[in-house]
């Protein structure tokens, strides 16, 4: 089956994908608003390391229990609605949290609202599939890097409420006002009707959960389409023709089809540990141990997920050049020497560049692990990415109390070494990701 990947996308199709990023900056930008908040959080409610790295892995254990239950909402209700109204439930389970007067209450809000943002996270991330297969052509990375801006804004936004003296409640209470209103307004710009309907354009009908840059199937001939990243012939990139075989096209091993599920699940799960140091202990350990500024110490978590975003900005160009496999293995690299020179050598400005060096480094793994995940043989359609996709949670679940115990025996900055350890996870992985396409 062949494409028009030159169709120029209708207007219902642009205002979607104005729509879906704005559903991906709230989703960024909600939970980025509360992190820096967590060391007066800490202090407040007077809990140590240990309590404090289980409190907060409610959130992941939140999303562990709900994450799930997406696809059946997602089926009844569109991916649209499930998405836009979990994210005001995520908005209310924030607000919550950074107003609770004890850590019991604190870890409930927590976990309210980690199983909404993993909801949303799936709900969006469908709704933005369903668009991307309108658009005849990948521009799903596209939304993540303006999740990324979503977090930085949030951090920001954090960062500058602190420095203006506003309390938690007038500060997340702003937070949750503005972004549900630019929730709920994307709603109405979203794609109507079911989230399984055919899409049809110039060149005929396009189905499959990922479109036809996904490499999906003609369901009439049962050929593969154009692979994911297959370019625009216009920008005189490798078109279709040249594409790698699909890992269906492959004979499909069980026993080697779950050793390669395991190893991406590990890579996934390696890049949300990264994330999670950020999200957990970046402002911790600059403010506490390192002694920089409340405001300061904000700066690691922005510099994580700023770099983040330009990982993902030029991902595809790298991957498309490189190879899967050779950027996951350089970003595991930059993560393991940079955050393990931070480590070594500890400055406030060297811890935040060492933080921009992870995110940085981690930018395409998970994205990575999810589309090799979709491709493996012998596994029905979606199914690897659903394991994938709910097993790398793991990562954030286990990461908080693991940090946290080690920090009570020894010091928060030992904990910090799981950063480089994932790093260095990858570089032995990395294998199982395909390499520069032919």
């Amino acid at each position: 089956m062949t494409v028009d990947v030159l169709r120029r996308p209708a207007t219902a199709e642009r205002q979607a994908r104005a729509a879906v990023a704005v559903l991906f900056f709230t989703n960024g930008a909600l939970f980025a608003n509360l992190l820096p908040r967590y060391p007066q959080i800490k202090e407040d409610l007077g809990i140590g390391n240990a309590a404090y790295g289980l409190a907060v892995a409610a959130f992941p254990t939140g999303a562990l229990v709900a994450g799930l239950a997406a696809g059946v909402l997602i089926r009844r209700l569109g991916s649209a609605r499930v998405a836009v109204a979990c994210t005001l439930l995520t908005a209310a389970g924030i607000l919550v949290a950074g107003l609770a007067d004890s850590v019991v209450v604190f870890a409930a809000a927590l976990f309210l609202a980690g199983a909404m943002d993993a909801i949303t996270d799936v709900a969006q991330n469908a709704h933005g599939l369903r668009v991307q297969r309108r658009y005849g052509r990948s521009i799903i990375n596209s939304f993540h890097a303006i999740w990324s801006i979503g977090a930085v804004t949030g951090g920001s936004m954090a960062a500058g409420a602190i420095a203006l003296g506003l309390s938690r409640g007038q500060h997340l209470l702003a937070s949750a006002v503005v972004f549900s209103i630019a929730a709920c307004a994307a709603l109405r710009f979203c794609l109507p009707g079911p989230d399984d309907e055919p899409v049809t354009g110039e060149s005929g009908p396009v189905t499959g959960e990922n479109g036809p840059v996904a490499g999906d199937s003609d369901p009439v001939t049962g050929e593969s389409g154009p692979v994911a990243g297959d370019s625009d012939p216009a920008s005189g990139e490798t078109g279709a023709e040249d594409r790698e075989p699909r890992r269906e096209e492959r004979p499909a091993a069980p026993r080697r089809t779950g050793y390669l599920l395991a190893a991406l699940v590990l890579i996934a799960t390696a890049g949300t540990l990264v994330e999670d140091a950020g999200n957990s202990w970046a402002a911790l350990y600059l403010s506490g141990t390192l002694h920089a500024s409340v405001t300061l110490a904000a700066s690691g978590y922005i510099a994580l997920v700023g770099a983040q975003f330009v990982g993902r900005l030029l991902g595809d160009r790298l991957v498309d050049r490189f190879g899967q496999r050779a950027v996951a293995r350089a970003g595991g690299l930059v993560v393991a020497a940079g955050m393990g020179l931070a480590l070594a050598v500890p400055t406030v400005p060297g811890t935040i560049l060492g933080f921009a060096a992870a995110g940085l480094g981690v930018a395409t793994l998970v994205p990575a692990a999810m589309h090799e995940a979709d491709e493996l043989p012998g596994l029905k359609p979606g199914s690897g990415l659903t394991v994938v996709s709910w097993l790398m949670r793991l990562g954030f679940l286990l990461s908080p109390p693991a940090v946290g115990l080690v920090a009570d025996a020894t010091t928060l900055r030992l904990g910090l070494l799981v950063v480089p350890l994932a790093g260095a996870l990858v570089i032995l992985l990395a294998g199982v990701l395909r390499t520069r396409r032919r």
